[in-house]
């Protein structure tokens, strides 16, 4: 069954490179196909032209277009972690290479954007205290990854 929307990811030359590091990182990931240019085309002869892989169930395209767009944060992919452990392997495995943003943002070595976030957080910013969520609100503002006790501690005020 083909998917409606599919997401596209436009790189200059590293679609391959990026997809086979995707899939990497994250279970239940596959590369579907490789497109490569032959020996007319925009990009040398044997270079991918397009990567469909999969990450999680959620199949993406790479492209190999060129130079003239890069990824910027206006867009980028939210990981929802269940544990603390889960939110330190994403975020060691995506920041190798790339650099670390503010609260749980980074970039991998693509100039992809991500957020690295622990399932609980919604419970902290939105939960039934409010001066509690202030105070999560604030930790959140001066940590890089996202630590869930820390987050926790600053909720329940201690």
């Amino acid at each position: 069954m083909t998917e409606k929307i599919t997401t596209c990811l436009w790189f200059n030359s590293q679609a391959e490179q990026a997809a086979d590091f995707y899939v990497s990182v994250f279970d239940d990931s596959k590369i579907l196909n490789v497109a490569r240019y032959g020996d007319v085309g925009p990009g040398p002869a044997g270079q991918a032209m397009t990567v469909e892989f999969e990450i999680e169930g959620r199949k993406f395209l790479g492209l190999n277009g060129g130079p003239a767009f890069t990824f910027t944060e206006a867009v980028s992919f939210v990981i929802n972690c269940s544990s603390q452990e889960e939110v330190d392997r994403y975020w060691t495995a995506l920041t190798a290479g790339g650099s670390e943003g503010q609260c749980g943002w980074l970039k991998d070595k693509f100039g992809l954007s991500w957020q690295v976030v622990p399932s609980v957080m919604g419970q902290l910013l939105g939960g039934p205290d409010p001066a509690g969520a202030q105070r999560a609100m604030q930790a959140m503002l001066g940590m890089r990854k996202l630590v869930i006790s820390e987050l926790q501690a600053a909720y329940d005020g201690a």
